[in-house]
């Protein structure tokens, strides 16, 4: 079966944040039909949008797969829930977030699944942890990362911990 590259973006601001995000890409890393091939430094960003909330810890992670966009995303969502993660407020804190910022080239608006992630190519927490593990990244349909990070840079992302290590795929 052919594998598709994809650019998952993690988030967390409730709870211990380091261990939400180590265990999301531990648990990526275990999935049957996902190959992670790099993991970004983690980031603390402050909030955009969305009520008041505390400062979120970022990272990117890419990968190889070989389940659907939405395979991926259910598998998102149960590591998601194995965190406790509600969805009681659109934007607001949350214990982990996983989003699906690219699935290879695939342009799909869908009720379920839009790809690429609709607000990635506006989100510094995104691109600059983006551009670390893949600085000739392009999002498909929109451009060159590294000039999109460029357009929104306000140096509101702060490297926490650099490129962590992390076992993939034990």
């Amino acid at each position: 079966m052919t594998s598709i590259q994809t650019v998952l973006a993690l988030g967390a601001n409730l709870g211990d944040r380091l261990a939400a995000l180590r265990g999301a890409i531990t648990a990526l890393g275990l999935q049957p039909g996902i190959t992670i091939e790099s993991v970004s430094s983690f980031y603390q960003t402050d909030p955009v949008g969305g009520p008041e909330q505390p400062v979120y810890l970022n990272a990117v992670v890419l990968a190889r797969t070989t389940l659907t966009a939405a395979e991926l995303l259910a598998v998102a969502h149960e590591i998601e829930d194995s965190w406790h993660r509600t969805r009681e407020v659109r934007w607001g804190a949350r214990t982990l977030d996983i989003d699906i910022i690219t699935y290879g080239d695939l342009i799909a608006l869908d009720e379920i699944l839009t790809l690429p992630h609709p607000r990635a190519g506006e989100r510094e927490f995104v691109l600059v942890p983006w551009l670390e593990v893949d600085p000739n990244a392009v999002l498909p349909g929109i451009g060159p990362v590294h000039e999109l990070a460029a357009a929104v840079a306000t140096g509101a992302v702060r490297l926490l911990e650099a490129r962590p290590f992390i076992e993939l795929n034990p």
